[in-house]
């Protein structure tokens, strides 16, 4: 059965839309349709739509800009935009559902004009976001708004029709303040930090270059609300499509998969109104800080503190890891005895209940995320996740032991060669400084946190240093499967400290 919408009311094996689609109003433009929006924003607003008759003016336009964009387009346009979700449980269990919020989409590279005319229309209240990290043209050098970037440099031309979603938002802001309307939101939904105040400073450097003017105007009137977004979505499998068409006899030329946690912490801070998401589970808050901090020092730092051991005991799947008894107890000695006490009051938060549920995710065998995603761009993630929280340990006179060995295992799996002498792909931007350190250290054994640039003054640390060099020394001597079992023995330290 094809996926459009005169098939719907001939779904039966499937939950699907059982709101009228056809009297939907489009109140949200989203940048960057892909798995995770797929799978987390308009899955809420779909929930949304479905409980809530009031809500029937915030369905979703997706917008491809990138050239790539036009395979998404070919896959929704003929399905009316709509699209089938598989969760997969640990215990194996698959819900699939069938997802109607998104009613339209338009491919910039197509039809500009068209994305502007939606975007200025006053129906549309909140343009949101899901374009990766990269995607606000940050320059690597200098931190700032890339105004280098030669798509950036041909959108402030004077006359040119925009290409960019920098071009095509301020330009449709403009219009907006010329005809005395009011600014949409722009919502981030991209799993960065502080991704509303990164939006708020691109976009508004961006207009700083067009028209000084219109960056004053978006200033004193559009809203950038800051989000904390989670959802583990890999990409789509292969095999997928027919594993959805098996067990529900739908052909969907696109379909997600996803884990059945989610997470949406999101400001309260909106230009034109918003949707009462708060009815379907997102937490409005007005600080969306103490949850992010919560989800980067034990999520994201967790992911660290399993994969480098992970690899080096020989596990390339990160629920083989998890499930691994040594690692279990590293990731809870971790979460619970160091990273927590640096959390921010959290309301509306069991931290407890959190932490299980971050093992039970970590160990959900359906998503087969790989050690080797975790592996990649470690000096981007540890100084990030990590090195906060020794560093605040330090401060309150904590421990750091646990934090410490990850990054003795991290110095380990960047020599690059593993414990069968195998190579190991270190997958990093600072891969050729950092090797070359990694393997130093056999003889200076602080070369690797000597780097002043990633660890600050941690070297000069004793009470990081020794548990450090113990777990370093012990990696190299005994492996990691032993050094664990030494370092997390009960009653015993073998660390000097």
């Amino acid at each position: 059965m094809k996926l459009d919408n005169a098939s719907l009311a001939d779904l039966v094996a499937v939950p699907k839309p059982e709101y009228d689609r056809t009297q939907l109003g489009c109140g949200i433009v989203h940048f960057g349709v892909g798995g995770f929006h797929r799978a987390h924003q308009a899955m809420y607003v779909d929930a949304l739509l479905t409980s809530d008759p009031a809500s029937r003016d915030w369905a979703i336009c997706g917008v491809g800009v990138l050239p790539g964009d036009v395979h998404m387009r070919d896959a929704l346009v003929p399905q009316d935009g709509l699209y089938t979700l598989t969760l997969k449980h640990p215990d194996g269990a698959m819900q699939t559902s069938v997802v109607g919020s998104i009613v339209e989409y338009l491919f910039a590279p197509d039809d500009p004009a068209a994305v502007i005319d939606k975007l200025a229309d006053p129906a549309t209240r909140i343009v949101s976001l899901t374009i990766t990290e990269g995607g606000y043209n940050f320059s690597s050098a200098t931190g700032e708004f890339d105004l280098t970037n030669p798509a950036i440099q041909a959108d402030l031309q004077p006359g040119a029709v925009p290409s960019t979603t920098f071009g095509l938002v301020v330009e449709a802001l403009g219009r907006r303040r010329d005809a005395g309307q009011p600014s949409f939101t722009v919502m981030s939904c991209d799993n960065i930090e502080g991704n509303g105040d990164i939006a708020r400073k691109t976009f508004t450097a961006f207009a700083c270059s067009k028209d000084p003017g219109l960056a004053e105007w978006i200033s004193d009137n559009t809203a950038f609300p800051n989000s904390m977004v989670d959802r583990i979505t890999p990409a789509t499998p292969p095999e997928l499509g027919d594993e959805v068409q098996a067990r529900t006899g739908i052909t969907d030329r696109w379909p997600v998969v996803a884990e059945p946690f989610t997470q949406w912490v999101l400001e309260d801070s909106f230009s034109a109104g918003r949707p009462r998401l708060e009815s379907v589970g997102v937490q409005v808050v007005s600080d969306v800080g103490p949850y992010e901090l919560m989800k980067l020092r034990l999520l994201n730092a967790g992911h660290q503190t399993l994969c480098y051991f992970g690899h080096l005991m020989g596990y390339r799947l990160v629920h083989d890891a998890a499930q691994d008894p040594l690692i279990r107890r590293l990731l809870l000695g971790y979460m619970n005895n160091e990273a927590r006490h640096t959390l921010l009051p959290l309301p509306g938060v069991d931290v407890d209940a959190y932490i299980e549920t971050l093992i039970e995710r970590f160990s959900n065998p359906s998503i087969a995320d790989t050690i080797a995603r975790l592996c990649q761009y470690s000096s981007d993630r540890i100084p990030k996740w990590l090195l906060p929280v020794i560093r605040q340990q330090l401060e309150a006179g904590g421990d750091v032991v646990l934090a410490a060995a990850v990054v003795a295992s991290w110095t380990r799996y960047a020599e690059g060669v593993d414990e069968a002498g195998e190579p190991i792909d270190v997958v990093d931007p600072l891969a050729d400084s950092l090797v070359p350190l990694a393997v130093r250290s056999r003889n200076e054994p602080l070369a690797f946190v000597q780097n002043r640039e990633l660890f600050g003054d941690l070297a000069d640390e004793n009470r990081f240093v020794r548990p450090y060099l113990w777990t370093l020394e012990s990696l190299r001597r005994n492996g990691a499967r032993e050094t664990l079992q030494q370092l997390l023995v009960e009653n015993n330290d073998p660390r000097g400290v």
